[in-house]
């Protein structure tokens, strides 16, 4: 009997991350002992807060047990003070705990889609959004920005070319992941209103609003008046205070209907994170020294990063506004093939930088072939030299075509 199993088409479609598809390159590499600088993923290298790890390191408990399905109450009521900071009002019963962010862009595709919904997001954005949507059985339509124009969002009619009886949502990150953007209050009102016109969703990633580098006010979609039922937030504890392996987020909205339904994958997964939790609950309050020593070093790392690509001939990349990445564009052919050579056949001093093809972060076939991200979680002297090491990569890249 022939047992021919097959993957499923979801499988099959399922994209591999820009962000760690080279990593088993990056082990052979590492394997051969050459040293690299790691700006493909956006890993912090600064300590958690001293104050979350005394707690990891004193759990008082005899037994680990499961937690409630929507998280520790204690938490959520700590963030309605975290968010009471950036005039977000919210009830602990309007946030629900979730295993990391990831986990709630997922649940709220999962509530608020059905298969064959489109969801409208900007070009590029994070590779993992399609692989959720796919997961989801929903369809990512996107919407093209450009580097030339610092990635700012395209005019009303673009979205509106786009919208049909199957649109269901609009999917932002502010600040962005991965050019840095920071959307404007007159962007985010353009949002407002085509969100409350065509009676959509508005699906918005905040993880990054701690790190906003201009003097305008952070607009958070819980600022925006009239669309309240239709927002749905997405945060991370992983960014802001360099604990990504936590794995704690949460899904934030005043959609009780919403939220009911998110419950229900809540409790078919159990419960989130007990000890992720904890350390969580430890990081919120106690920490504004921390917080910012983190910011100031994010502006200096940023400084030098794009100070730095802007210096190499033929490469560009515009001042990103928020977050930790930005999208660079670089005098090559083919920026995934370049970023695997630096892996197989490059290395300055035994040494050699990994950076993420930006293609992966672009739906639309051919956009951002020639454009990496580069994330700046490096402390400033790692991301000179790994400056140093792209040029050169690139003078020896570019010789040998």
């Amino acid at each position: 009997m022939n047992k021919n199993l097959q993957i499923s088409q979801r499988g099959i479609e399922m994209p591999a991350s820009p962000i760690r598809k080279l990593a088993p390159l990056a082990y052979d590499a590492s394997d051969r002992g050459i040293k690299i600088y790691r700006l493909n993923i956006g890993q912090p290298d600064l300590p958690t807060p001293q104050k979350a790890l005394d707690v990891l390191k004193n759990i008082d408990r005899t037994t680990l047990e499961y937690s409630p399905s929507q998280g520790y109450r204690s938490l959520r009521e700590k963030l309605v003070g975290y968010y009471e900071r950036y005039q977000i009002k919210l009830k602990a019963d309007d946030i629900i705990i979730t295993t990391g962010g990831s986990e709630a862009v997922l649940f709220a595709f999962m509530t608020c889609l059905n298969p064959g919904d489109e969801i409208i997001v900007p070009e590029p954005a994070y590779a993992n959004y399609m692989s959720f949507a796919i997961s989801a059985g929903a369809v990512i339509r996107t919407i093209a920005t450009t580097i030339e124009e610092g990635f700012c969002l395209p005019k009303v009619e673009k979205f509106e070319e786009l919208i049909n009886e199957r649109t269901k949502a609009i999917l932002i990150c502010n600040p962005n992941n991965p050019t840095g953007y920071l959307y404007t209050q007159r962007e985010m009102n353009r949002i407002r209103d085509l969100v409350k016109k065509y009676n959509l969703y508005l699906f918005s990633d905040e993880v990054y609003r701690e790190f906003i580098y201009t003097g305008s006010p952070y607009i958070s979609a819980m600022h925006l008046e009239g669309i309240e039922q239709n927002v749905v937030l997405v945060d991370s504890f992983s960014k802001r205070y360099s604990e990504c392996g936590i794995r704690i987020g949460a899904l934030i909205t005043k959609n009780e209907k919403v939220r009911n339904t998110v419950m229900k994958f809540c409790q078919a997964r159990l419960s989130p994170p007990l000890i992720g939790q904890l350390v969580a609950e430890a990081s919120i309050e106690g920490t504004e020294e921390y917080s910012r020593e983190v910011y100031e070093e994010y502006v200096e790392r940023r400084k030098c990063l794009i100070d730095g690509v802007n210096r190499i001939p033929g490469c560009y990349t515009p001042i990103p506004m928020g977050a930790f990445y930005t999208v660079a564009k670089l005098p090559v052919d083919d920026a995934e093939k370049f970023c695997a050579w630096c892996l197989t056949d490059f290395s300055y001093e035994g040494e050699t930088i990994m950076m993420a093809p930006a293609a992966g972060f672009y739906s639309t076939p051919g956009l951002g072939k020639d454009q990496v991200r580069l994330a700046y979680v490096l402390k400033k002297k790692d991301l000179q030299r790994a400056l140093f090491i792209l040029e050169k990569a690139l003078e020896a890249y570019n010789a040998k075509q």
